[in-house]
């Protein structure tokens, strides 16, 4: 078990990482969401060890591990930025941490050829990463990692680089092979849809702090603060400020929103109500849609996808409707939306003014 107890670490006096308490368990799958500088690496670079906090300490297993340095941690760390030993045949890369350990012959060689097949590395184990291509050499590096048999494994974005096919593999793979090792495995990355994918825990960060953590699922279905909801959604969240009086959400006076039954306990009052561009349809999907009336400043066709984005009440919008829409600028059309997904929050702090939503999000 991993434990950051009040860790912190500031740089010229200001936060990298703020006051952070963490626990992860050994066999878990934990991901770190967030955005660009938002900490992720930070925070794994105080759990490997590779910096120190300013306060707080780290403990493993029972064991203050504060003070012990990278190199005397069973820790396997692979970048976005791959790093090999060019020197070294893509087969001695990845058998490199079997032999710093003493491993046999015959281990070192079953170990490489098993994670070489699993990473479509085979062909190419008596090539040099020079001779590689860029995915090919991450492959190398997630290769190592694996043989390491790591008590914590962290990874930072490591399939940016890889194209998408063998990337969604890897997602389905990764967290399998790790948890089958117990293993605490630890995996950064901006992207909401693959923490979904990856499953497990998921630690959301924003600048700095870690805002909550939690299964997954709950932590996407269920956030404690529009901070939280924001980072677990791509494309952006759509939110409008609107005020609560008796059975509707009030816009500059007129009614605009029933209030749903999930939320009939918030206080009449100003609110922030919040939702996924996926619950806004172009069509009323169900008996629980809300028409409204927007206006389109631009379409943007992604394959089977549209992304629509609209003005309603001058706060921009995004639609992510099914199929190809190719819908002119500056239109006013009626969209409605599945108020079952509504999330509230406080408009001065942020909280979540409900603990959970009803249905799957």
């Amino acid at each position: 078990m991993l434990e950051l107890r009040n860790v912190s670490k500031t740089v010229a006096g200001e936060y990298h990482i703020r006051p952070t308490d963490l626990t992860l368990k050994r066999g878990t799958l934990n991901v770190l969401l967030g955005p660009t500088l938002a900490g992720k690496t930070s925070l794994m670079r105080l759990m490997a060890g590779l910096d120190k906090p300013t306060e707080g300490s780290v403990h493993f297993d029972g064991a203050d591990v504060t003070n012990v340095p990278v190199q005397r941690r069973n820790v396997a760390m692979v970048y976005q930025q791959f790093i090999n030993y060019p020197a070294l045949s893509v087969y001695e890369n990845i058998a490199s941490p079997m032999r710093i350990a003493g491993k046999d012959k015959a281990t070192i060689d079953r170990e490489v050829k098993k994670a070489a097949e699993l990473l479509r590395l085979t062909p190419y184990l008596d090539r040099t990463p020079l001779n590689l291509s860029g995915g090919q050499q991450q492959r190398t590096a997630l290769a190592r990692a694996i043989v390491k048999n790591a008590n914590l494994v962290l990874l930072d974005e490591p399939l940016a680089n890889l194209d998408y096919k063998l990337r969604e593999e890897l997602r389905e793979e990764l967290p399998k092979i790790f948890a089958a090792s117990g293993a605490i495995f630890v995996y950064a990355t901006t992207e909401p849809s693959e923490a979904l994918l990856l499953g497990g825990n998921t630690a959301t960060l924003n600048e700095g702090a870690v805002t909550q953590f939690g299964r997954t699922v709950d932590v996407y279905r269920r956030p404690a603060d529009l901070v939280t909801a924001e980072i677990f959604a791509d494309p952006p969240l759509n939110t409008i400020a609107l005020i609560r009086s008796g059975n509707d959400f009030l816009l500059d006076g007129e009614p605009v929103i029933p209030v749903p039954a999930h939320l009939s306990v918030i206080a009449d009052g100003p609110v922030t109500l919040a939702f996924q561009p996926h619950h806004l349809f172009l069509h009323a999907a169900n008996g629980h849609t809300t028409p409204l009336k927007a206006r389109t400043l631009v379409s943007e066709i992604a394959g089977s996808e549209s992304f629509i984005h609209l003005d309603f009440a001058g706060r921009r919008w995004v639609m992510l409707a099914h199929g190809i829409h190719d819908i002119e600028q500056d239109r006013q059309i009626e969209v409605h939306l599945d108020s079952r997904h509504l999330m509230a929050f406080d408009q001065q702090t942020g909280k979540a003014l409900v603990a959970a939503l009803p249905a799957a999000a």
